[in-house]
């Protein structure tokens, strides 16, 4: 802790510069970061004994012991150093945004000979053009799928495009031209994606104007088969456009900040509004917020943008901001245009607003709603089950295998009744060679249980995907370690018995009978969740090494060769046999293979002959 002298002598030393500012408390960790147009000014204002700081200031300023601070050369740079410090140290006192989800968006790559449409959850700067961002992957694929239906522009990766020999599907059911394979005139496939481009930009009038006028065109001219597809596709976007709701009568790229707060609890909810339609929303919960709104609405942009993001022209937030002009500045450089922090008053922008506003109070209902509900049904299997303590940290066992064969096991840790990805492990199965599972649940366990010792992390309540074995060879385990504080159950599945479907079985330690609950109790909702999401994460470890299982080949023993150089390969030969019998010449014509590869791999089979004979 700092000597109040010492203290002192800081803050008298301040510069009047921008910069950032980061506060301490007494055993040296971060409690919060700020940035400022003077740090001199700032920062003494918070120890000023007459300051009339806002009680939450205040708290904040009691628990400081020290602080350091960076000068910056602008305030935007502070603006950038203060979003890496927060997300770096994750202080207490700051809005830290947890959600790192990257929105899927739709890629236009209008700088390839023949541009393709894709989904991406990176905006890059790279000369393509991106639409988004989407709510959902779902919204998206729809999006893709209407637009590849309508429109036939290429779906194939640029790796695939440069290899293929013959056209795929998409060109027997017209949905592709195939300039893969055939001329393709260059201008023809321009104006289709011109009309990609008009569907994705909501220019809905003037998309079907043109498409009206080839259809006419055609007709003229009797070319009657295509009047009749051109007459679907707009048939088809008018289909599509009627299910899409117009909110904006200006077509501009929008994000909407709202947010509702109660006590130290705030919801952040954004709308993203593209070319006047609302394509998705997003809700964002913060809690045991100490700062006032304007600095956590402001730190909530800073961070939100720090990321691969669209950045929209407008951002409209409900009150001017600090450093709105910093924060300005910093997001036309990151986007190459004039981007405009808006504080409506009035009218449409105002309506927006007022709809961000009402969907983050109903956001904010109903999460404390499913909070509460969460928090009931873990008191519940606490006094139910009559276990040693709440379980506030559970975590779900699953074994999956195919008769023994690349057995694995899951883990997955729910936290307060959510589930904690980044804390989900697998397991491969080391020392069970054959279909057991009662011997793979346990070495799984065993493992996790060593490992959460060494980290001291261990649950409170152990969940095994099972029955009685399964519950006995958790309790064996935990014996085994010296475990004696941390719970176990079993959850059986529900199974077909004389055309009957049986009800979900909750076993207990030390119980001979298993629990029955009704269907729809909020424990049962809460088990059966942890319990299938185990399961689903097991399934797809087991699955992808079955996969990568067969996938391998012999030539992945051949030095120099990885899957790139693999797939191509077999693309241009058709087989393992045809590769085997082909001389250097002829491997060193495949694509990506150098007549290195092409040496090595001729070398590799024709000592494999020689050691076959």
């Amino acid at each position: 802790m700092a000597h109040p002298l010492k203290l002192e002598h800081k803050l008298s030393s301040l510069p009047a510069q921008p910069g950032v500012y980061i506060m301490k408390d007494k055993g040296g960790a971060v409690l919060y970061v700020g940035k400022a147009k003077s740090l001199r000014h700032r920062v003494r204002s918070y120890f000023q004994e007459s300051a009339d700081l806002p009680v939450k200031t205040h708290f904040l300023v009691s628990k400081t012991a020290d602080f350091d601070y960076i000068i910056t050369g602008t305030e935007k740079e502070a603006l950038i150093l203060e979003s890496n410090l927060i997300k770096k140290h994750k202080p207490r006192y700051n809005v830290t945004l947890k959600d790192d989800k990257h929105y899927p968006y739709l890629k236009l790559t209008i700088k390839e000979e023949y541009p393709r449409l894709f989904m991406v959850r990176k905006v890059e700067k790279d000369g393509a053009l991106y639409f988004g961002p989407f709510a959902s992957a779902n919204a998206v694929r729809e999006t893709l799928r209407i637009i590849h239906k309508i429109f036939p522009i290429r779906t194939c990766s640029h790796q695939t495009f440069r290899q293929r020999k013959r056209p795929c599907i998409n060109f027997q059911l017209k949905r592709c031209l195939a300039p893969c394979c055939y001329e393709v005139d260059k201008k023809k496939y321009d104006q289709i994606i011109k009309k990609v481009l008009l569907f994705l930009r909501a220019q809905d009038q003037k998309l079907i104007s043109h498409l009206t006028f080839e259809m006419e065109e055609a007709s003229k001219s009797l070319n009657f088969e295509k009047a009749a597809l051109v007459r679907n596709q707009i048939r088809a976007i008018q289909l599509t456009l009627e299910k899409q709701k117009i909110i904006s009568s200006r077509f501009t790229d929008r994000d909407i900040i709202g947010y509702f707060r109660e006590g130290d609890t705030l919801e952040a909810f954004m709308l993203f509004i593209r070319q006047g339609r609302m394509i998705g929303n997003r809700a964002f919960s913060f809690h045991q917020v100490r700062l006032e709104d304007d600095e956590v609405v402001q730190s909530f942009i800073s961070q939100y943008y720090s990321s691969p993001r669209f950045i929209p022209d407008e951002i409209i937030v409900p009150f001017k901001l600090d450093n709105q002009a910093a924060i300005e500045e910093w997001l036309s450089e990151k986007k190459g245009k004039k981007i405009k922090i808006v504080i409506p008053q009035r009218g449409e922008r105002k309506n927006l607003l007022l709809m961000a506003f009402e969907n983050a109070k109903l956001a904010y209902a109903n999460r404390r709603s499913q909070e509460e509900m969460l928090c009931r049904a873990l008191s519940g299997i606490h006094h139910r089950f009559h276990l040693r303590q709440e379980p506030r940290a559970m975590e779900c066992f699953d074994i999956s295998n195919l008769s023994g064969n690349e057995a694995v096991g899951s883990m997955v840790r729910f936290e307060d009744g959510l589930p904690i990805k980044q804390k989900y492990r697998h397991y491969k199965i080391k020392t069970v060679n054959q279909p057991n599972d009662y011997g793979m649940m346990y070495e799984v366990i065993k493992r996790r249980l060593a490992q959460g010792i060494k980290d001291h992390d261990l649950p409170d309540l152990i969940v095994v995907d099972g029955g009685k074995g399964q519950l006995q060879i958790a309790g064996r385990a935990m014996a085994e370690m010296g475990i004696g504080n941390i719970d176990a159950i079993g959850l059986a599945k529900s199974r077909f018995q004389d055309s009957k479907r049986t009800p979900e079985k909750i076993f207990l330690a030390g119980h001979k009978d298993p629990l029955i609950l009704i269907k729809d109790h909020a424990i049962l909702h809460l088990l059966q969740r942890i319990r299938d999401e185990s399961h689903r994460f097991a399934i797809a470890y087991h699955r992808k090494l079955r996969q990568k299982k067969q996938t391998e080949s012999v030539l992945d023993k051949i030095s120099g060769i990885g899957p790139i150089k693999k797939k191509s390969l077999l693309q241009h030969f058709g087989s393992l046999k045809k590769i085997k019998s082909a001389s250097c010449e002829e491997l060193a014509s495949v694509f990506s293979v150098s007549r290195t590869d092409a040496k090595n791999i001729f070398d590799f089979f024709t000592e494999n002959k020689k050691n076959d004979g």
